[in-house]
Parts: C-alpha cells; sequence; structure tokens
C-alpha cells in the first residue's frame, strides 16, 4: 500500500459522500460522464507533480512557486492562489466536521432533545422510503396512508427545538482528533485510513449490487447509457446541478489540494530517500526511472479505488435522493444520506449509514488535516515565517495538524451549512486546477532531466488532463457568474 491509499482516504469522504450524492440527487443519472471524467483524468498531472519531486528533490509547494508568471511579495501567482484554496479548504473540514458530528448525534444521542429528535426524524425518513417504494410499485393506497403519517410526523417535527447534540459531539471530535494529529505520525494516518475507507467502500457497493434486485429501485441500462452521453440537464428552481456537478468535480478523483500535497506523503513513505539526492550517474537514472513506475503503479491503483466508489455514492444518489427529490442541506444532511440505503437496508439503513458516515467523513478530516498541515508548513517556510530545518519542519507540522480541527470546528459552529462549505471548496478546487495544468505542463516541457523522459502517449494524457483542468475552470467561472448574474436580475 503506497501513498495513493491516504489520497483515497481524503477523497472518498466529502467528495462522495457529500458532493457526489448532492449532484446524483440534483441532476439524477445526467452527469453521471463528468464524474467519471473528474476522477479518470486527473491521474496524468498527479504522477507528473510526483516525478517533478523526485527528480529536483523539491517539496511540491516550492515546484509550484517556481513556475513562471506574476510575483507578487516574492512568491509566485500559483502560491497565492494555492494561499486563497486553503482558505476555503478549511471551510471544507469545518463541513466534513459538522458531518462527523451529525452521524455520531444520529447514532449516540446525548440529551432527551436528541433521543426525541431522533426518534421522529428516523421515522419520517423511513416512511418517506415506504411511500416512494410503494408509489413505484404500483400501490397508491398505501402511500396515501404512508404520506398522511408524514404529515403528522411533520408537524411533530415542527415543534421540536433542534438539540445540542451535535454541537457537543463537535468539539468532542475536534478535539480528539487534534490530539491524534498532534502526535500522530505517518503509519498511523495509513493504518486508520485503510480500515476506514475499506469499511465504507465494502458497505457502499453492496448496497448498489443489492439495489438492483429490487424492480421498485433497480437502474436500468438506458438510465447508465443516458448519464455516459454529455449532456447538460435543465435549471431546476433556479439551481444550477451542472453547476453543482462543476464544484464536485474539483474535489472528486483527485482534486486540486490532493494534487499538491501527494507528493508530501511520497517523501514521507521514503520515494524520495529511496530515489537519493540527483546526481549526473544512470545509476541514479535507472533508481529514478524505477520509482517513477512504483508511483505511476500507486496512482493508477487509487484511482481505480476511488473512481469505483465515487460512481457507487453517485448511482446511489441518483437512484435514492432522486427519486425522491430529497436534496441534502443543513442539520439533516446525514440524515438525509441515509435515505439512499434505506430500499436496501430497511429498518437498519440508519445505523448501517451512521457507522459507515463515520468512517469515511472522519477518516477525510483525519487524512486531509495531516496533508494540509505539511503543505502549509511548506508555505509559512517559503514565506519565511518559518525555519527551513527538517526538526522545525516536523515541529510545525505536527503543531498546525493539531490546530486544524479546532479552525474547522469554528466555522462548523457558525455555518452550520455542511453541504454548502463543502461546494464552496469545490468551486475554488475547480478553478484551481487550471493553474495546476499550466503548471504541470511547465514541469513536463521546461523542467524536466532529459533521462527521465516520457513516453509520446503520455505527452498525449498529461495534454488532456491539462485542457481538461482549464475548460472545468473556465466552465464553472462561467457558470459562476451567470448564476450571480441571474440572481441580481
Amino acid at each position: 500500500m503506497g501513498p495513493g491509499i491516504i489520497l483515497a482516504s481524503s477523497i472518498v469522504g466529502s467528495g462522495e459522500l457529500i458532493a457526489a450524492t448532492t449532484v446524483g440527487a440534483e441532476a439524477g443519472f445526467a452527469l453521471l460522464w463528468l464524474i467519471v471524467i473528474g476522477c479518470v483524468i486527473k491521474v496524468a498531472a498527479q504522477v507528473e507533480i510526483g516525478r517533478m519531486t523526485l527528480t529536483w528533490g523539491r517539496t511540491p509547494l516550492a515546484a509550484f512557486d517556481a513556475v513562471p508568471g506574476p510575483r507578487f511579495a516574492g512568491r509566485g501567482w500559483i502560491y497565492w492562489c494555492w494561499a486563497i484554496m486553503t482558505m476555503l479548504i478549511i471551510v471544507q473540514q469545518g463541513g466534513i466536521l459538522a458531518g462527523v458530528a451529525q452521524t455520531l448525534a444520529g447514532g449516540i444521542p446525548l440529551t432527551r432533545a436528541g433521543v426525541e429528535w431522533n426518534r421522529v426524524h428516523d421515522e419520517a425518513a423511513a416512511l418517506r422510503i415506504a411511500e416512494a417504494t410503494a408509489r413505484r410499485s404500483g400501490e397508491p393506497a398505501r402511500a396515501d396512508k404512508l404520506r398522511d403519517r408524514m404529515d403528522t410526523l411533520d408537524r411533530e417535527a415542527a415543534t421540536l427545538a433542534p438539540p445540542s447534540d451535535w454541537t457537543i459531539w463537535a468539539v468532542v471530535a475536534a478535539s480528539v482528533t487534534s490530539i491524534l494529529l498532534g502526535i500522530g505520525r505517518y503509519r498511523v494516518v495509513e493504518v486508520v485510513s485503510i480500515v476506514l475507507v475499506g469499511t465504507f467502500t465494502l458497505v457502499t457497493l453492496a448496497a448498489l449490487a443489492l439495489l438492483q434486485f429490487d424492480p421498485a429501485w433497480a437502474i436500468s441500462g438506458s438510465e447508465l447509457a443516458t448519464g455516459l452521453v454529455p449532456s447538460i440537464p435543465p435549471v431546476i428552481d433556479g439551481r444550477s446541478a451542472l453547476l453543482t456537478g462543476l464544484a464536485t468535480f474539483g474535489i472528486i478523483g483527485v482534486g486540486a489540494s490532493e494534487l499538491m500535497f501527494y507528493p508530501y506523503w511520497c517523501l514521507e513513505k521514503g520515494y524520495g530517500r529511496a530515489v537519493g539526492p540527483r546526481d549526473d550517474s544512470p545509476a541514479w537514472a535507472d533508481r529514478a526511472r524505477g520509482w517513477i513506475k512504483v508511483l505511476q503503479l500507486d496512482a493508477w491503483s487509487s484511482m481505480l479505488v476511488y473512481t469505483t466508489v465515487t460512481v457507487a455514492f453517485y448511482l446511489l444518489g441518483a437512484a435514492t435522493l432522486g427519486r425522491l427529490g430529497l436534496r441534502p442541506a443543513g442539520g439533516e444532511m446525514v440524515r438525509s444520506f441515509g435515505a439512499m440505503y434505506g430500499p436496501v437496508f430497511g429498518n437498519w439503513a440508519g445505523q448501517v449509514f451512521l457507522a459507515g458516515a463515520f468512517a469515511v467523513l472522519y477518516s477525510t478530516l483525519f487524512a486531509a488535516a495531516d496533508g494540509n498541515a505539511r503543505i502549509l508548513t511548506d508555505g509559512l517556510i517559503l514565506a519565511g515565517r518559518l525555519p527551513a530545518d527538517d526538526e522545525s519542519r516536523r515541529k510545525w507540522t505536527r503543531r498546525i495538524a493539531g490546530a486544524w480541527p479546532l479552525v474547522a470546528l469554528v466555522f462548523a459552529l457558525v455555518i452550520r451549512e455542511p453541504v454548502a462549505m463543502v461546494l464552496a471548496s469545490g468551486v475554488a478546487q475547480a478553478i484551481m486546477l487550471a493553474a495546476l495544468g499550466i503548471a504541470v505542463l511547465w514541469f513536463r516541457y521546461g523542467a524536466v532531466d532529459q533521462r527521465l523522459m516520457p513516453s509520446r502517449a503520455w505527452d498525449v494524457l498529461l495534454w488532456v488532463s491539462s485542457t481538461g483542468f482549464i475548460v472545468v475552470a473556465a466552465w464553472t467561472i462561467w457558470q459562476k457568474i451567470t448564476e450571480l448574474l441571474a440572481a441580481v436580475a
């Protein structure tokens, strides 16, 4: 298991559980093609950034800072794009922490108000699925009775004040994570990531497979075929599913932030030490070529993992939430996502989903915080704010990692809109992909060791990847401007 599994653990979380399923809820199957492209297209750029790091012994952020272009306060333009993106990533982490807290509050309520809140909302969620199943199965009379009961529960829910349980759990989760990250090492992150991601991956794949045995919910071949043909879904109630999809593009698969800190995991894993300091000897070139092949294998293997799981989450969202007309939001985000598993697991769906959601969201919080701490430390070193020696780097990485969940906690408690928080970061990362697309082309043609020249086929793949990044960024900006103009009008 290489550093790609760390990457997968930070990807298989907010991008899949929150963003991809939300796209499925809004667009149905229409944007399946965008989800697949969003996962596959980024591998070439990921490997090229890793190649740059192993070849020249630079940290990734230092390599990006050397890309030609405007400079401000002594730092390159990509450095400042990264700084802005990181501000929104910590907001995203607050949304993920809120999701962790919601799963804990749903499974382990701490107050009487929390127990009553869960009872009413869990029953309402189960009735919603049962009512939809009855209608899809041709039982209108039974569906009407279930609808009457749902209306009664909705009136009861309206009288309940939101409990404080998830706020308490947010504080607990942030505090525990802060301690673990402050004292943790790579191996701890690696083991936790493998276990947590693997658990929910199996549950999600099983749910999607079992869904096909229920005629009321099974996904047809025509729905899949339609989803794989590029098309743009219509705007409904002023909400563009395409804009949600483009924001999701920025964080599914290898998001912009993961592209930047993946090489840090490669260095942590020991790839750089194995290659050794660059010199002109044939032995060094042989080692570098060998470890670049290892890096490629790791990147492609992890891509298969996160693409499979991303598509599974998207299809579940489209097949259940899309058909139910549910869009997850606010304090009911996790419970709405749990409806995806109702048609398969029935009354057990809530507990099955809460356990899995905690696993995958906490894994994302843990791994992404540790990865971003490494690149943030590097950014402060490049800015001259921290010493550049290895001991200081390790010390400040631990300190920043420990502080990260506590800052995320502030955003979680203040904003309290986890879906919007995650998608806001997705928009920033989708735009950041354009800068990375330009950077990797410069790495390939302006900073490559001639002994490590890639094949012509690899160059074609790299151009496709970089062009895709730039197109998606431009499209995202255009969609956002269009949405803002429509809102003003």
